[in-house]
């Protein structure tokens, strides 16, 4: 996912939040909780100490102690600037999401004025810019090159194949797939592509609709020699992608197993958004249910697909506690504003979009709530038994999709890695899991 930002006011502005105090009005100085007030400002800039004041701001926000939230900011806005190194540069992000969430409570008034430091603008992107983009970093290529190697291995010998695509990233991958299936000995197959469109405005943006995603595709396939029929299927997240497995069902697009087609599911980083919790049981396709990952798994089950593929980020952001949420979102987002430092020089525009991403998920994570707080990872040790629940038993990933992964890996920086876990494929960085890619069969 990326973003552009519009540059903001400097979030030295937050001073300015005294101006909307009564001038007779004193605010005194406490001490914060689990630090001591000698220190100096300059010996908070670690990242653990960063953390702490984060916590300590969100549970003054709140608790609507807007004197202690105010003191705390204060601190943040001087050691953690927009354009220093990767702690500030994540800590900032922090800053900005608590700015956000105190003005999108209603609590915190005095707090409120500087919400236009904080807004973020997403960029609609080209093709030609997605595709560059997701080139840059490993983050989205992991996930392609292992789920390509496992999809390649599931439909060997089959003349047609279905993919019904679940992807955050528009179908980037797909080119990748189409050239590799050009190239089978036994010949292409015919490929059918079904793309879950999703409605919701979740970044990354294209700038130009799924038919013409769709005609472009089809366009390539063809030099390629391969024949690709496209279908969009207009469908949104919040309801468990239901009117796409319901207009799949209705449209019989789905193969009979006749040992000639092959039926793919590919879900890249984008089941995460769909709602992991239901606190009252509701239809889901007129069957009563409580989680609608679970009920989305079990329909994916019934469509007896070849292969699934399951892609994500490993991490978790569940909880219905803010402290809990901001504590597992900063010890994983630290990696992106790390990584970014190896690659791209700062002041680029690509950048920019890169931590306007960053800045977007922090922000959805800490300032939003309900059905609007959409990005809910999880772990994927949950998913493997979600997986497992639903009927699906896992399937190796070959030598070859190791040694394609490892090879990929080789043209970005040093610290990315790759390991093994069990039957799956897991991207590191400097040893900490970032993303995890897994492939099922029905058991």
């Amino acid at each position: 996912m990326q973003f552009t930002q519009t540059p903001p006011p400097p979030l030295h502005e937050i001073t300015s939040f005294s101006s909307n105090m009564s001038k007779n009005q004193i605010v005194r100085p406490r001490q914060w909780p689990g630090f001591q007030t000698s220190k100096s400002i300059g010996s908070f800039g670690d990242a653990n100490c960063m953390e702490q004041m984060l916590v300590h701001c969100a549970n003054a926000i709140e608790n609507n102690d807007a004197t202690l939230a105010q003191q705390i900011l204060w601190v943040l806005n001087n050691i953690a600037p927009s354009d220093g190194d990767s702690n500030q540069r994540l800590a900032c992000g922090f800053l900005r999401a608590l700015i956000a969430r105190a003005a999108r409570k209603g609590t915190c008034k005095i707090l409120t004025g500087a919400v236009a430091n904080v807004h973020i603008t997403t960029h609609k992107f080209s093709v030609i810019e997605l595709t560059g983009f997701v080139d840059l970093t490993p983050w989205h290529r992991f996930g392609f090159t292992a789920a390509n190697a496992a999809i390649l291995d599931a439909v060997e010998g089959y003349s047609i194949v279905h993919i019904i695509d679940f992807s955050l990233t528009h179908c980037m991958q797909i080119p990748t797939l189409i050239d590799a299936i050009a190239n089978r000995l036994e010949g292409p197959p015919l490929v059918k592509l079904t793309v879950a469109g999703a409605t919701e405005d979740v970044p990354p943006m294209l700038d130009l609709s799924y038919e013409e995603l769709g005609m472009k595709l089809v366009n390539f396939a063809r030099s390629r020699n391969v024949i690709l029929e496209f279908r969009v299927i207009p469908s949104t997240s919040s309801n468990g992608f239901a009117s796409f497995i319901e207009q799949l069902k209705v449209q019989n697009l789905v193969p009979v197993n006749n040992g000639i087609e092959a039926l793919v599911i590919n879900c890249h980083m984008m089941l995460h958004y769909i709602p992991e919790e239901t606190l009252n049981p509701f239809s889901f396709n007129n069957t009563a249910v409580s989680s609608l990952r679970t009920m989305f798994l079990k329909e994916l089950r019934s469509l007896d697909p070849t292969v699934v593929v399951l892609v994500d980020e490993d991490a978790d952001f569940t909880s219905n506690n803010l402290v809990s949420r901001l504590r597992a979102a900063f010890n994983y987002l630290w990696i992106p504003y790390d990584t970014v430092d190896t690659f791209l020089p700062q002041g680029s525009k690509q950048r920019q979009w890169y931590e306007a991403d960053m800045n977007w998920k922090i922000e959805n994570v800490i300032a939003e709530e309900g059905v609007e707080r959409v990005e809910r990872l999880e772990p994927k040790s949950r998913w493997v038994q979600r997986m497992r629940n639903a009927g699906f038993r896992g399937g190796l990933f070959g030598e070859e999709a190791v040694m394609e992964v490892k090879s990929m890996l080789d043209e970005h920086a040093a610290g990315w890695g790759l390991k093994r876990e069990e039957e799956d494929l897991v991207l590191t960085w400097k040893g900490h899991n970032v993303v995890f890619a897994t492939a099922w069969i029905p058991s």
